[in-house]
């Protein structure tokens, strides 16, 4: 049986991920592909519960070490027991963020060792990394305007904009380093246009499947 593509939506804060990943698993539906949703941090019962210990704002303060041991313990159970079985069955698989994401927030947000980061994903993916990887980029201050108005931030948007400008910077600098898998797509339009840009995109890789 053929392997399932594996696509990830990556982004700051209130860039749109949640609307638009709705969008590409309906519009990928509609072209015949069978195609499952999944999110990091969580995916299966245990990383979802390492999801709460990382958003929630706690009595404790979070480590920056114990962070990024937390995201790649969350993602360990998501690959084994999500990701690789669907994706081995043939089907396709959507993630909203994935080590991106640690490369952004931990990398770049809180400044750690990125060779570190580095060793945690060859040593928990080997060699295992996203077929498509959609960046949804916009200014922070406009991602934060749209996030303020979802509600309570947890405890990564509750960050200062200069933490979300390293972040912003740590994707965009991956995604001219990966220009084979990256395809970045302006998230400040209109959403009927960001939508028009994941679509070009979208039917790019099914010709090519």
């Amino acid at each position: 049986m053929k392997t399932g593509k594996f696509i990830t939506l990556e982004g700051g804060e209130g860039v749109g991920k949640s609307t638009n990943l709705q969008f590409i698993q309906q519009y990928l539906q509609t072209q015949g592909v069978d195609v499952c949703l999944t999110r990091e941090p969580g995916g299966t019962p245990l990383a979802e519960r390492i999801r709460g210990l990382l958003l929630d704002h706690g009595q404790e303060s979070v480590t920056p070490q114990a962070e990024l041991l937390l995201v790649f313990a969350a993602r360990a159970q998501h690959l084994q027991h999500f990701i690789l079985p669907r994706l081995r069955q043939g089907q396709w698989v959507l993630c909203d963020r994935f080590t991106d994401a640690t490369y952004a927030y931990q990398g770049g947000g809180r400044q750690m060792d990125t060779d570190c980061i580095a060793w945690l994903e060859n040593t928990v993916q080997a060699d295992l990394r996203p077929d498509l990887t959609l960046l949804l980029d916009a200014p922070v201050e406009i991602g934060m305007q749209r996030a303020q108005k979802r509600g309570e931030l947890d405890r990564f948007e509750s960050e200062r904009c200069d933490f979300f400008e390293r972040v912003r910077n740590s994707y965009l600098q991956q995604a001219q380093a990966n220009p084979q898998r990256y395809r970045v797509v302006d998230a400040s339009q209109p959403l009927s246009a960001v939508q028009d840009q994941i679509t070009r995109i979208l039917d790019a890789l099914l010709q090519a499947a």
